[in-house]
């Protein structure tokens, strides 16, 4: 026994080798990571006072340089025709796709950005005049804007002030009377746009599931700070939260499968794994249950049907800039990593999971047009909108190749500009200042709206009536009817919306249409005759819900009463809906540098 052991103690141990980490080309991302973390950092130790503004440079600044060290990192990984490296040990992959998600990602996360930074939309009651109304001081110099009857009032941003707080209670009244602003969502976008750039890179499905955990996490947070309607506010973050768990758990269990049928959880090693076997004619029950269950996690994220349910209450229930970074970067990171899994991980089952994927496009694409056409909230509309593309999209995933990547590729960039700019839209369209909220004291002895005492006119005026919505400015008005006349009175904003919903649509002279047709083009050359002609009538279906928008905004009467008007946003904000509009014109007129480049970016690294 001594004898044995003291072999063992002079026989030399193989030396442990340290795994590489490739900085230069994790930089993108860690830039993005690391002004999150900062941004953490400067929510708990900054003067309140100063946090918006440092918040705002800090992550437009970071995404910014994060886009320059990107187009660094693509000309290093592909001159002379490369396709990128293996980082990490194989847990990154920076390969043409990647990098073209990335930047994707990067372009539509400043502009989302200075999206959350609006303070133009929403005015409240200035916090001097809260104050001397509860009994503070009365000397103190009033800010901001002069609202409606002269009143004083402040500019705010679309986010609660207390988020941690009951809506409606004294607690939240009296964050905003304090002028307390909600700057942790900039940090929480951070780190979701981090994890978004890491989810269409992963190599293995372990790194894709943290990747997927960190770029949730902030967005169930987000979904639940919306200033006005707090309690679906709060519904839609609860639904996303806890049905996004179950989602996860899938996502996880799959990948438990998948590591038992291979014994790797590396999406190349699987590959070349499944492909051996396949061709033996082995056995691959525990490779598609494995598969089953990481798409219900990836086609969640994707919002295809049936994993849709969630989509239409959070879209409308989430504050309207959290909505449009959710529809537009979500949707490119999740099928993204969808594309990595069954190109790199499950080519070799391709006859297995395809008719799956047949009869989720094709639920996705009719099923959504025609939910569609039963709505009359216009955020709820865009949602099931999103649904039936989620379906269009897959549809290039479909047709398994070169053409068919290259078509998903560009679908998802023309997609997602018109969709950031369509809702970054609806947020500009505001109800009329018309809170008519009385106190019990106040209601009690009102007989008439002339003399009715608001909320709004009690913190104003000095009235005794309790302050429940110190609000000077409208909701935003997302109700069809509401919409009745808004394009001719703003013309304008009319026609830049009409674009959108042209595009949607497939309308020649826009991306959409130049998106369909290219993904028509790849599945029908690859057998998928019959997935063009539903998709083509899921599009007639669904032109009719945004063409009766437009009949609406264009061609209905002005309501006499309580018309909703535009207010104008701030240059962050009108320059995002500015770049949105210009990019879904010009790709749909010119679209073959962005066609081109898709092209290029479709080869995967194996």
């Amino acid at each position: 026994m001594s004898t044995s052991l003291v072999a063992l103690g002079s026989t030399p141990l193989a030396a442990i080798e340290t795994p590489s980490v490739e900085f230069a080309a994790l930089s993108p991302m860690l830039i993005v990571f690391g002004a999150g973390v900062i941004g953490v950092l400067v929510e708990a130790f900054a003067p309140r006072r100063l946090r918006y503004t440092l918040q705002l440079g800090l992550s437009l600044g970071g995404l910014v340089v994060a886009l320059a060290a990107l187009a660094t990192v693509t000309v290093a990984q592909t001159e002379d025709g490369a396709n990128g490296q293996f980082a990490m040990s194989g847990a990154v992959v920076l390969d043409r796709p990647t990098l073209y998600l990335q930047g994707l990602l990067l372009i539509i996360a400043i502009i989302a950005v200075g999206f959350m930074a609006e303070r133009r939309l929403e005015r409240v009651v200035a916090p001097v005049t809260m104050r001397t109304l509860a009994g503070g001081g009365a000397g103190e110099e009033h800010s901001g804007r002069t609202g409606l009857n002269g009143s004083r009032g402040v500019d705010a941003d679309m986010f609660t002030p207390s988020g941690a707080s009951v809506p409606n209670t004294d607690a939240e009244f009296e964050a905003t009377r304090a002028g307390a602003v909600t700057t942790e969502v900039f940090p929480l976008a951070l780190l979701a746009v981090g994890g978004m750039m890491l989810f269409p890179a992963c190599g293995d499905l372990l790194t894709m599931f943290i990747a997927l955990e960190v770029f949730s996490l902030p967005l169930y947070l987000l979904c639940g700070l919306a200033r006005r309607r707090r309690l679906i506010s709060q519904e839609a973050s609860l639904k996303y939260f806890l049905l996004g768990a179950f989602s996860s758990a899938f996502f996880l269990f799959g990948a438990a499968f998948v590591y038992g049928a291979t014994g790797s959880l590396n999406l190349s090693t699987i590959g070349a794994s499944l492909t051996d076997v396949a061709g033996a004619g082995g056995d691959t029950t525990l490779a598609l249950i494995g598969l089953a269950m990481l798409a219900v996690g990836l086609l969640f994220k994707v919002g295809a049907v049936p994993f849709h349910a969630w989509i239409p209450d959070v879209y409308q229930g989430a504050p309207t800039p959290v909505t449009a970074f959710m529809a537009s970067a979500t949707k490119v990171a999740a099928f993204g990593a969808l594309l990595r899994v069954l190109y790199v991980g499950f080519g070799a089952l391709r006859d297995q999971w395809e008719p799956a994927l047949w009869a989720v496009a094709i639920a996705s694409m009719v099923i959504a047009s025609v939910m569609a056409v039963t709505q009359n909230d216009i955020k709820r509309m865009l949602a099931y909108s999103s649904i039936a593309h989620a379906g269009f999209i897959l549809l290039g995933m479909i047709a398994f190749d070169d053409a068919g990547l290259g078509a998903t590729l560009f679908y998802l960039a023309a997609y997602a500009f018109t969709t950031l700019g369509a809702f970054a839209t609806v947020a500009v369209i505001r109800e009329p200042d018309c809170d008519t909220t009385t106190s019990d004291t106040t209601t009690s002895d009102t007989t008439t709206s002339d003399t009715s005492t608001s909320a709004r006119t009690a913190a104003i005026h000095g009235t005794a009536a309790t302050v429940r919505n110190p609000h000077l400015s409208g909701r935003e008005a997302t109700d069809l009817t509401q919409w009745s006349g808004l394009g001719r009175r703003y013309p304008l904003v009319g026609a830049m919306f009409a674009v959108y919903l042209l595009s949607f649509a497939g309308i020649p002279l826009t991306s959409g249409f130049i998106a369909k047709f290219d993904v028509f083009a790849a599945v029908a050359g690859s057998g998928g005759g019959i997935l063009v002609v539903i998709g083509v009538t899921s599009s007639a279906i669904a032109a009719y819900v945004y063409i009766r928008i437009i009949v609406a905004m264009f061609f209905d009467d002005v309501p006499t009463r309580d018309a909703p008007h535009v207010v104008k946003p701030s240059i962050l904000t009108t320059t995002g809906i500015a770049i949105c509009t210009l990019a879904t014109v010009v790709l749909g007129i010119f679209p073959q540098p962005l066609l081109d480049l898709a092209d290029a970016a479709a080869t995967f690294l194996r």
